[in-house]
């Protein structure tokens, strides 16, 4: 269990750095479009939203980018709150088709098991008890 937990966390470390570099593509494209937006003039209203919103969107993937990064490295030092961390952007990610969602699978798989909640310091699960 421990190759995948490690894969897990260089994964999820991965998946972060090409939404770190995607949120800022985004904002170079939105930084471009403002300076663009004075070149036009009367379509300068439709330039300007264009720019905001890849304003967002770029802010929101280097967001999302910096947590996913955030919680590789903490699975990969097995901090308990790595694990909480990593499942609920796994939550997120199965939105993500396809990469996402095969990382979020792979992401429950690997840390909803009794090895890896010891592994993370967690007390395994017992068995059901019949009432």
């Amino acid at each position: 269990m421990r190759i995948h937990l490690d894969v897990l966390g260089w994964l999820h470390a991965l998946a972060g750095a090409f939404g770190v570099i995607t949120g800022a593509s985004l904002i170079v494209l939105a930084l471009g479009t403002f300076l663009a937006e004075s070149a036009l003039g009367a379509h300068a209203g439709a330039v300007a939203s264009v720019a905001w919103t890849l304003t967002v969107c770029g802010l929101l993937f280097g967001l999302g980018g910096g947590l996913m990064i955030a919680a590789g490295r903490a699975v990969l030092a097995r901090r308990p709150g790595g694990r909480a961390a990593a499942l609920w952007l796994a939550v997120v990610n199965l939105c993500v088709i396809p990469f996402g969602t095969a990382l979020g699978i792979y992401t429950f798989w690997a840390l909803l098991n009794d090895d890896a909640r010891r592994a993370f310091g967690r007390k395994p699960h017992g068995p059901l008890d019949a009432e």
